[in-house]
């Protein structure tokens, strides 16, 4: 019985063990939950700067753990659901302190309420986000596409605002106003939990001719980060809003040209 024990012991520590490049992923994870949280955090001092710039930075973590899980083969349903939580912190619960503290918390009655309202669409979006991993049956034209504004935009697009404020003076007479920011939270949580279509790159091909004036264009945005941080951040995040609707022009286009094929290659098949 001893030496069957001592196999047994042994196969447990066996099983135990797990590849450091496994955690890579989870670490960076933490990483960008940990920078959620201190978002939080810099939100009640009220150091806004450091706030958003946190929330930034948990978006940049967020970007890379799945890159990094996809590249050493360390996905896990564990990573995953790590991952969801992280992003509602960071993505969902930070940027709903933030603009309490900095804009509604002396709205009467309903200033908590446009917080909890993004809040909520959030955790929603993610729930959805999670189930339609499993889901085989969508359609191939929506591989280009999310449903919705992503955490991160939906994130970014919220702490526009600020962004703009951090330039010139007079911004902050208008948009650091109660309206203007309830109706923003409003707008933005209706972006998140519905089904229009939002450009995604992560399948998008450059063509080879294009590698370099993208490179020398990359080179200049780290440029314009380090040197006007909020400028560039702000309109980066313009630039993103914009887009929504130049994404739904190019899905129903998508949409259009897959339904004309699939109608092509059933006239064969009932002849």
């Amino acid at each position: 019985m001893k030496p069957i024990n001592r196999k047994l012991r042994f196969s447990k520590n066996k099983i135990s063990d797990v590849p450091f490049r496994k955690l890579v992923p989870n670490i960076v994870t933490m990483l960008a939950l940990c920078s959620g949280i201190t978002s939080i955090r810099y939100s009640i001092l009220e150091d806004w700067s450091k706030a958003v710039l946190f929330i930034f930075l948990a978006a940049l973590f967020d970007g890379l753990d799945g890159r990094l899980a996809r590249m050493l083969k360390a996905s896990s349903k564990f990573g995953a659901e790590l991952d969801s939580l992280s992003d509602f912190v960071s993505f969902g619960v930070a940027p709903a302190i933030l603009m309490y503290q900095w804009c509604l918390f002396d709205l009467p009655k309903i200033g908590w309420f446009f917080c909890l309202l993004y809040a909520m669409g959030m955790a929603m979006r993610l729930a959805r986000f999670n189930t339609m991993l499993e889901d085989k049956t969508i359609p191939p034209y929506w591989s280009h596409y999310f449903t919705g504004v992503p955490a991160p935009a939906a994130a970014a697009m919220i702490t526009m605002p600020l962004l703009i404020c951090f330039g010139p003076s007079e911004a902050e007479l208008y948009l650091r106003t109660h309206l203007f920011c309830g109706l923003w939270m409003c707008f933005v949580s209706y972006l998140e939990t519905s089904r229009i279509p939002t450009i995604s790159l992560k399948k998008t091909r450059i063509k080879a001719s294009m590698t370099i004036p993208l490179l020398i264009i990359v080179a200049l945005m780290a440029n314009f980060l380090f040197t006007q941080t909020w400028l560039t951040l702000g309109i980066l995040t313009a630039l993103y809003t914009l887009s929504i609707p130049v994404g739904i022009v190019m899905f129903l286009k998508d949409k259009k040209n897959y339904l004309k094929s699939q109608k092509a290659t059933d006239i064969p098949q009932q002849n």
